[in-house]
């Protein structure tokens, strides 16, 4: 972004700025002064704690100015009823201003890895910015736009959930050009009751959206080729099935390569990838289906593709301490749990899982960590399960035919480390997957360090 004055800032929503710090300009925008940067505009949120309480430590940390509901001092800021809302209303003002065609991804499983796609594709033709990280709830994508440089021409925004209305209000933000929607899982069902839902929430990407926009969807996914609706915007449907508009054919996975041919109307040409599993595919797909939507070549959306390197935490490969370890603790979900678990089962060795909790699944928790543990035992030798619902998955494990000593419950984390330590042996492959709530990276952690 390019600097903005408070004075220009307080007119986009709404608040009131002393006149004396109507022209202190400000560029981006944290809620955190861990992370500030020097010059950003502080977020006085009020959350477990009053962010009103930082702006002082803000101040003398460098920040140019706060957004916040009352006066803390006298520093320059922008007075507003709610800053979560006027930190929208900015954010949404400055993309106008920018220009940028916006890309929205959203979907049960996988958006974060979709939008580092489809962004790699478009910066091979475009100067693209996308949401960082998490950054996709109505404070980081906020915050997302207005540290994007003035010239960006795409932004990817990713946009999250987990209750009724979230995604409506991150559209009329964003008003997408083109929004993606990889699929309908059973992430957060726990809050949106059944997946009719869940796809009703994602469907909340249509109600920002600019009248001519584009909506890409899954077509292998029941719920989005079964719409009960006619949305104003066009709808593309990617997938590997009939009638899909981008297809992809001929998938297979050898030497962690994963390949497969694109089929566009009469246009068609070979993808190949460093990832494993075919769930990658959907992903893939979804980049391919928005680089050819917005005119990037074939031979670009190849190149960025071939070159594409996911982001920490997200199937993570390597090795260490003579074993394969596969770092997937990033997030979690029935779907992406069964895919990991493929993943693991398909690499030659002694196949260890650590499991921790799926989050957000309400009343199907029980039955869903049941049905992991069933999985499990097709793929894995030995599991290693923590959280509330460990023992439901070792229960799938049992009725899966593995026997019951391979299999292991534990309530502390470490405890779970320290016997993952005295189980592994060299040439193990082990995948270390859980919600991120359940900050499963620190088992990984602590199984990597050395005995003192």
């Amino acid at each position: 972004m390019g600097k903005l004055t408070l004075r220009q800032a307080a007119e986009w929503c709404g608040g009131v700025v002393e006149e004396k710090y109507a022209d202190v300009e400000f560029l981006g925008a944290a809620n955190d002064t861990r992370v500030m940067q020097p010059g950003q505009l502080f977020i006085a949120l009020q959350g477990a704690r009053d962010g009103h309480d930082f702006i002082k430590k803000a101040m003398d940390r460098g920040a140019a100015a706060a957004l916040c509901s009352r006066k803390v001092g006298d520093y320059p800021a922008i007075y507003v009823d709610d800053p979560r809302i006027a930190l929208g209303r900015i954010a949404r003002e400055e993309l106008k201003r920018i220009g940028a065609k916006v890309v929205a991804v959203t979907g049960s499983v996988g958006k974060s890895t979709t939008k580092e796609m489809v962004a790699a594709v478009l910066e091979q033709a475009f100067v693209t910015s996308k949401t960082p990280a998490n950054h996709n709830n109505d404070i980081g994508m906020p915050m997302a736009i207005l540290d994007m440089p003035e010239d960006t021409e795409v932004a990817v925004l990713e946009m999250g959930m987990n209750h009724f209305r979230e995604i409506a209000y991150l559209s009329c933000i964003a008003h997408p050009d083109v929004a993606v929607i990889i699929n309908i899982g059973t992430m957060h069902i726990e809050y949106l009751g059944t997946q009719q839902g869940i796809r009703q929430a994602k469907l909340e990407v249509l109600e920002g959206m600019t009248p001519q926009g584009m909506l890409l969807l899954n077509g292998d996914d029941t719920l989005l080729r079964c719409l009960d609706m006619t949305p104003k915007q066009r709808i593309t449907y990617f997938g590997c099935s009939e009638g899909c508009d981008v297809r992809a054919l001929d998938v297979s996975q050898a030497d962690s390569i994963l390949r497969f041919r694109v089929e566009a109307g009469r246009l068609t040409f070979p993808v190949e990838m460093k990832l494993e599993g075919e769930h990658y595919v959907a992903d893939a797909l979804a980049a391919v289906t928005v680089g050819l939507k917005l005119g990037v070549t074939p031979e670009h959306i190849r190149k960025a593709l071939d070159e594409f390197q996911n982001m920490s935490g997200r199937q993570e490969i390597f090795e260490a301490k003579g074993c394969t370890i596969i770092n997937d603790c990033y997030n979690a979900g029935p779907e992406s749990m069964a895919a990991a678990l493929n993943v693991l089962g398909n690499r030659p060795g002694r196949h260890l899982a650590v499991l921790g909790e799926m989050l957000e699944l309400g009343d199907c928790a029980q039955a869903e960590h049941y049905k992991i543990g069933r999985i499990a035992a097709e793929k894995a030798d030995m599991v290693f399960a923590y959280g509330p619902h460990a023992g439901r998955v070792l229960d799938g494990t049992i009725t899966g035919g593995m026997p019951e000593p391979m299999g292991r419950a534990f309530d502390d984390p470490m405890e779970m480390a320290a016997a993952l330590k005295r189980s592994a042996k060299p040439g193990d492959v082990i995948l270390f997957k859980a919600s991120r709530g359940m900050h499963l990276e620190k088992v990984l952690k602590a199984f990597l360090e050395e005995e003192k």
